[in-house]
């Protein structure tokens, strides 16, 4: 950085390495305040390389002191590292985390944020890898997380930015438009449907992993039973044995779940009776 962008001549330099090392010492708030004053031009040019993204330029530098004020209380003139160098990654730091706090459109917290972060760029960097996008599995083993906290991430993500009900959608026609506020109180036909693919996941899980795989190829890939066959390495016969009984446990996993519903409704029915 040129001493035109920064606003810091050889004095300045001079100047400020001597009250860095004072305040390193004492301490002194009037010393930090005078280094303060001396960098805001160095703060204000940073600020204004984000001046483009919607925000006042004066909030910015505001934002941009905080960074300032961290890096003075951080840095150790006995480094040999000019402060000028020493601060401005702190200084950009705050401003954009500023822009990451202020773009939620929940409160969420900071670690939260992190992570999210974290997962997203795992998966840019595994997507370049591997030619496709990852899976949830393949990026918790990347950061040593479960898969659970993958998906976490990835649902919080959509917290980032809230649709306003007067949103435009894709609708079936392209020649009509229509906007969120147009379906509010209609029922959902997806939502109606949360229970059943819930009580349809438990049921998948209970099958062994071959049959799990065989069901999934079937019906969720929609593969022919031949197909099936020559990815598990077992006869079409078999492919049909197999995914009849697997239909089977499936059907009397959801009875059983059914029954399981039907009896708890019954019995907190019985609790709110006088």
């Amino acid at each position: 950085m040129t001493e035109e962008k920064s606003g810091e001549s050889r004095w300045d330099r001079e100047r400020a390495r001597q009250l860095l090392a004072s305040y390193a010492t004492d301490r002194d708030p009037k010393v930090k305040d005078e280094l303060v004053a001396q960098h805001l031009n160095l703060v204000r040019y940073l600020a204004g390389k984000f001046s483009n993204r919607g925000e006042n330029l004066e909030d910015l530098v505001q934002v941009g002191c905080l960074g300032l004020i961290k890096a003075i209380e951080r840095f150790d003139p006995e480094r040999g590292t000019e402060f000028t160098t020493y601060a401005t990654p702190t200084i950009v730091g705050e401003i954009k985390r500023h822009f990451r706090d202020k773009g939620w459109a929940i409160k969420v917290p900071r670690r939260l944020q992190e992570f999210n972060a974290s997962v997203a760029k795992t998966t840019e960097e595994l997507t370049s890898a591997l030619g496709r996008v990852p899976s949830p599995d393949e990026i918790a083993k990347k950061l040593e997380v479960s898969p659970e906290d993958v998906l976490e991430a990835q649902e919080l993500g959509q917290s980032y930015n809230l649709l306003s009900i007067d949103s435009e959608l894709d609708a079936d026609d392209s020649r009509k438009t229509s906007s969120l506020l147009d379906y509010l109180g209609r029922d959902d036909f997806q939502l109606e449907q949360v229970e059943d693919r819930l009580a349809l996941h438990r049921a998948f899980s209970s099958l062994p992993s071959r049959e799990r795989l065989l069901m999934y190829l079937r019906f969720f890939e929609n593969r022919s039973q031949s197909e099936v066959a020559k990815v598990l390495n077992i006869s079409q016969m078999h492919v049909s044995r197999l995914q009849a009984r697997s239909l089977e446990t499936m059907r009397q996993a959801l009875s059983q779940q059914r029954n399981r519903g039907e009896r708890s409704g019954k019995r907190r029915k019985s609790r709110k009776q006088p």
